[in-house]
């Protein structure tokens, strides 16, 4: 069963094993789109940052994230073989990746011309590497210092996989809305209030009201419709294998709703 744009009315849960692609294309097409409606004196940029990606000492010990391990030096691994055909191991060491090398990810900053290039509002898709490791939590925690700085801040985590990285605390989350995606907005002139808006796979994404000066009018960035465009600019469609599950796994209620639905929509389809 394949379909050339995106048979979920929101997140496709199969895009998250593609997330580095996914996430690339989100960004630059969410920054087109705020671009259009800011003042002249804003601009939307995309911006790059180095992850970090180390494994603390109990994620080393009880193996929870494994180190993705890349052959450097293939040349030494196998000889020609012998007479009878048999291969043999080269005594010469094969030098490895043990750790996995930094990776870049993009953000968005909306910046303020008119002062200097000040940051007004900061615009974050999360990836695995905010979430996954403790390094990566401490490293995208530490950036949401941006509120104390007077800068309005979004996340949108439309990742199942890893932990609870948002600004309000997981505690203070509405149950209802902590699953299975996220999406918050936190003005930098009221910082004891949260935006969180429902996001999941059965019901389209959000239109998120994106704040920028006081001043100034809020933009809106309709996250349906990029999460589409990310889907078949991809072509996802000639990759997606629906028969199998996504991963991470869905829970056996998501599982359930998730096959009648696309059994539903593969009879349309067909």
């Amino acid at each position: 069963m394949q379909f050339r744009t995106n048979p979920f009315p929101g997140m496709n849960p199969w895009l998250e094993k593609s997330w580095r692609d996914v996430h690339a294309r989100l960004t630059t097409y969410s920054c087109d789109a705020i671009q259009e409606q800011l003042p002249e004196d804003l601009q939307a940029r995309v911006e790059e940052y180095l992850s970090v990606d180390e494994m603390d000492e109990d994620e080393v010990r009880g193996r929870n994230i494994a180190p993705e391990v890349s052959i450097v030096d293939r040349s030494n691994i196998l000889g020609d073989g012998d007479s009878s055909g048999s291969m043999f191991v080269s005594e010469e060491p094969i030098r490895v990746l043990r750790v996995r090398p930094p990776q870049k990810l993009r953000c968005i900053r909306i910046l303020d011309s008119s002062s200097g290039r000040k940051v007004v509002t900061a615009i974050e898709f999360l990836s695995l590497s905010n979430k996954a490791t403790s390094a990566g939590r401490r490293q995208y925690l530490a950036k949401q210092e941006l509120l104390e700085a007077g800068v309005n801040l979004v996340e949108i985590d439309l990742l199942r996989a890893g932990g609870w990285v948002m600004a309000t605390p997981q505690d203070l989350y509405p149950e209802s809305l902590r699953h299975p995606y996220r999406v918050s907005v936190v003005r930098a002139e009221n910082l004891m209030e949260a935006e969180l808006y429902s996001a999941s796979f059965s019901r389209p994404l959000p239109t998120i009201r994106i704040p920028l000066r006081p001043t100034d009018a809020d933009v809106l960035l309709s996250l349906q419709p990029l999460v589409n465009q990310a889907y078949e600019r991809g072509r996802y469609g000639n990759e997606i294998d629906y028969s199998q599950a996504p991963d991470p796994p869905l829970t056996e209620a998501e599982q359930t709703w998730v096959e009648a639905y696309l059994q539903k929509m593969g009879g349309h389809h067909g």
